[in-house]
């Protein structure tokens, strides 16, 4: 009998709360019954009302009720009928709570300290409030310029984090929504709040232009609504008789700067009744016209906590914890010392000659500072700031540090898991986890490029590359829905010119970015494209259509965007480190590609929304561009002009070059391109992503296999050879010796090249949506040369999917979970197309025939022959890093202009003792192969 195992309604994955007064309903069925699919549903609301849904839709369903109403709370059950006729049982309640106000119900002001001595003064606020009768149900609404934590008669009301997030403040304010019955009595009452400047206080910006964009002081605005068990009910809310202090025991915070906590200025029972706050001032009352909304993503918590691996001694003498992984968050403390004495933690994400490594954090001091109130032990840990960090400099502790009593606590927006992946090397596997650690440390509450320096800011083009992978690995519908209606806000604020960062602090004249602003076309396709959200699309719809219209002016008659500002192929590994724009992709062609995508894009969001006449328009505007683009870009003989990775990538993923013969050609210039750069990568934001795309959509899987288990710089592998637990910005963020990176941009917190792992998923591991949420499945494993077996697993919004395959012998072995409610198509190679239902799968395939063995290598051998003989070529790398490993990039660089040359010739330059090392390897290799 099938089962309905889980329910969701609109956005709230992670609560029951809905911001909504429609929201759309979800619904995972499971049953043993091969091929499932629904026939209908029933859905009953309130257990009294009961509607029938006839067909298959169980995702982002529409509300099939009236309306609830604010505040107002609900249950909700589904039964579902197969083909087969069979019924299920009702599912268990799944509860809503309507955490909206009505229209005029925010009466909240916003209210901080009236005479602070600093800017961006931290402030602990407070109430007291009487309840005078028995509580049906109490109600907390909050929001803050800052960051903020509400206690009600002494504890926290909830265990989120850094609320209420990061929003363009000027435009939008969220506020979250919290059951605090349990907390309320009857009689006397307080409610207190721990308020620091967060995000709205910080100064952002570059070198001069660093400013306050929001204001200098927070504030928070707080209304509790009391509903009693006779019917009545009673508001408290935040204005100007609530009374605040700046003589809490925080005594700064910032994003960038940490935290100062002074435990002797502890103030017990400060959020309770009773207490004494007559020293305390009036509050000043902050006037804003923005009315804030209900929460739609979900909230930042304490995820994980991870231990000290190792205390280490530096070179200079201090005490450095390393934790033994890049994270996002905190430490939390546990230390008895003297009243007074002062410990300092200084984080970082690598050491540098022994000693930490503080260079990249720019102007960020990422320095907590903790002073003693003394008499036993204190466990403290921040409330007003977050790093990224692998290693903690401790200064100041008492006595010898026992690592049991400090331990890092992981910190990032509370999203669901929903994709893994698993394969027999564990340097991928690696690499697929430093991705995942990368995307948890930089989606807390806005999807960062990074969470450490003095930027960490929404940059539109890292999320752009990198939102077909986050929506694998993590339910980040609401997330990502939440931050395109910050983007549609700052857009429209700059007359449809897409901000290079959202929300956007950096104060930049209206200058459009190809693949930055695109983050506007793109990221709601993928949405709908892995979620089935079609609201977002329409939601986002005028965001697109401006961008694109934005564009097209720019392009003007000729449809071509060129010759202004452009990243460009941001960080092509041939760019200097100070100009990590130089790339070696030609801009203009750059933005044109992006013309036609976005263009693309918009004409297919059209049609998806029934808009026929644009659909029509944009459509037949996207052909124009993308003839224009072959005309001018593109050779008879299918060469680009510019002749580089991702001008190929582009052609052929964006669907520019749509005739099979240029499309072959174009993918054997592209595998020859990789085949001499050593099948090293070389791309940056742009090319990355769909590199590797294009080589296995052009038969050359081969070539793509190398340059995944390539390890040599510039590569995916090569950081994890360096010891890298998240993905980094740059592909050389560390050198080969162990020192940083010369330039003054360099993260090891950046997601952006992880944006591979969407390709793992698809064709490594062979799970794909054939249709919007993957109601239909594309199962289509190409087992990659060089591994012998991968898997891949997905909670779609149907249930959890699975593909996979394993080399047994002469065979390989492919499995299959396709969940209820939806069909596969599977295509497996050599074989055609077959069409499966619901269940478990199983196929056995013939593994491909071996090639010719390979023969003799020696000085005399081209080096193209050399390249291509992956045993040969990697005995030839290993001769240069046992002899001196700096010198293997520059010879690697070469081979692209020298393929053609025998080994020797392009060995002349190198010295003679490697030359000799080289020679004697190409003899082992060959005396190998005659047995």
């Amino acid at each position: 009998m099938p089962s309905v195992v889980r329910i969701t309604a609109e956005y709230a994955t992670d609560r029951t709360t809905v911001a909504t007064a429609r929201p759309r309903l979800s619904w995972v069925t499971e049953s043993d019954t091969p091929g499932w699919l629904q026939a209908g549903a029933d859905v009953e609301l309130d257990g009294r009302h009961v509607v029938r849904l006839e067909g298959r839709d169980s995702v982002l369903v529409d509300w099939p009720f009236d309306p609830i109403a604010a505040g107002s709370v609900h249950t909700v059950r589904v039964r579902v009928t197969g083909a087969d006729g069979e019924t299920s049982t009702w599912s268990e309640p799944h509860e809503i709570v309507a955490g909206f106000l009505p229209d005029g119900g925010w009466t909240a002001q916003l209210v901080g300290l009236a005479d602070p001595a600093v800017d961006a003064q931290p402030a602990l606020v407070r109430a007291g409030f009487t309840v005078d009768g028995p509580v049906r149900r109490a109600t907390l609404y909050a929001t803050a310029h800052g960051v903020y934590q509400v206690e009600v008669n002494g504890r926290e009301v909830d265990d989120e984090v850094l609320k209420p997030g990061w929003t363009p403040y000027e435009q939008r304010l969220v506020h979250e929504t919290t059951d605090v019955t349990a907390l309320v009595v009857e009689g006397e009452n307080a409610v207190g709040v721990w308020l620091s400047g967060g995000w709205f206080c910080e100064q952002f910006g570059f070198r001069a232009a660093q400013r306050r964009h929001y204001g200098t002081q927070p504030a928070v605005a707080v209304q509790l609504v009391i509903e009693y068990a006779d019917g009545r009910s009673s508001t408290v809310a935040s204005g100007p008789d609530w009374r605040a202090t700046g003589d809490g025991p925080i005594t700064a915070g910032g994003i960038y700067a940490g935290e100062s906590y002074d435990a002797r200025r502890a103030l017990p029972g400060w959020s309770a009744p009773g207490f004494d706050d007559s020293g305390w001032a009036p509050v000043r009352v902050d006037e804003t016209a923005v009315v804030p909304q209900a929460r739609t993503a979900p909230g930042a918590r304490r995820t994980e906590e991870v231990p000290v691996r190792e205390v280490l001694t530096t070179p200079s003498g201090a005490t450095v914890l390393d934790f033994g992984q890049n994270l996002v968050g905190w430490l939390r403390v546990t230390v008895s010392g003297e009243r007074g004495r002062q410990i300092v933690l200084r984080h970082a994400e690598v050491l540098e000659h022994g000693e930490l490594c503080t260079r990249p954090l720019r102007r960020a001091e990422a320095t907590d500072r903790i002073t003693l109130a003394g008499g036993g032990p204190e466990t403290w840990e921040p409330r007003s700031t977050f790093h990224g960090f692998r290693y903690v400099q401790v200064d100041g502790w008492p006595g010898e540090l026992d690592p049991a009593d400090v331990v890092a606590v992981v910190v990032h927006s509370d999203l669901r898991r929903t994709g893994w992946f698993e394969s027999s090397s564990e340097l991928v596997n690696r690499l697929h986890e430093n991705v995942v650690w990368g995307m948890r440390g930089n989606f807390l509450h806005v999807p960062t490029d990074c969470p450490q320096r003095d930027e960490r800011l929404g940059w539109t083009g890292d999320i752009q590359v990198f939102s077909p992978t986050a929506t694998y690995l993590f339910d980040c519908d609401g997330f990502l829905a939440s931050w395109l209606t910050d983007l549609g806000l700052e857009q429209r604020a700059q007359g449809g010119v897409v901000p290079f960062v959202v929300p956007n602090v950096l104060g930049n004249a209206a200058v459009p970015a190809a693949a930055w602003g695109d983050a506007a076309t793109v990221i709601p396709h993928v949405l709908h494209e892995r979620f089935g959200d079609l609201g977002v699309v329409a939601a986002q719809y005028d965001s697109m259509r401006d961008w694109v219209e934005v564009l097209l002016a720019l392009a003007g008659p000729r449809l071509l965007w060129e010759g202004r500002f452009q990243f460009g192929d941001w960080l092509d590994p041939a760019a200097p480190p100070e100009r990590p724009g130089d790339a070696t992709t030609d801009r203009d062609l750059v933005a044109s590609a992006h013309l036609f995508r976005s263009t693309d894009l918009l004409a297919r969001a059209a049609a998806l929304l029934g808009r026929e006449d644009d659909a029509a328009h944009y459509r037949k505007l996207a052909e124009d561009v993308r003839v224009t683009f072959v005309r001018e870009y593109v050779t008879p003989a299918g060469r680009i002009m510019s002749d580089t990775q991702t001008a190929y990538a582009m052609a052929l993923v964006y669907g520019i070059v749509t005739e099979p013969d240029e499309r072959r050609a174009m993918g054997e210039r592209l595998a020859e391109l990789v085949r001499v750069a050593g099948y090293r990568v070389a791309t940056g934001f742009v090319g990355t992503p769909i590199v590797q795309d294009a080589l296995t959509a052009t038969g050359h899987l081969d070539a793509a296999a190398r340059m995944l288990l390539q390890t040599e710089c510039p590569s995916w592998l090569y950081p994890v050879t360096m010891g890298a637990t998240t993905v980094w910005e740059r592909w050389d963020s560390m050198l080969p010796d162990g020192t940083v990176n010369p330039g003054q941009m360099t993260s090891f917190n950046h997601y952006a090249f992880g944006a591979i792992a969407d390709w793992m998923h698809r064709v490594v591991g062979g799970l794909a949506p054939a249709a919007p949420g993957y109601r239909e499945l594309d199962i289509a494993p190409q087992p990659l040369p060089g591994l012998a077996w991968a898997r891949t697993a997905h909670e779609t919004p149907y249930g959890r999917a699975s593909a996979g395959w394993e080399r047994r012998g002469d065979t390989i072995v492919v499995d299959a979970v396709v969940p209820a409610n939806t069909t596969a198509t599977v295509r497996l190679p050599g074989g055609e197309p077959v069409s499966v239902g619901s269940g478990t799968h199983r196929w056995e395939i013939p593994a491909p025939p071996a090639g010719d063995a390979p023969g003799p290598v020696t000085l005399d051998t081209p080096l193209a022959d050399v390249i291509d003989d992956q045993e040969a070529f990697d005995a030839v790398l290993h001769a240069f890093r046992v002899r001196d490993a700096s010198t293997v990039r520059e010879f690697l660089d070469q081979t692209r202009w020298l393929p053609h040359l025998s080994l020797g010739h392009a060995l002349a330059r190198v010295p003679a003792e490697i030359r000799e090392d080289v020679r004697a390897a190409m003899e082992t290799v060959s005396r190998g192969r005659a047995g």
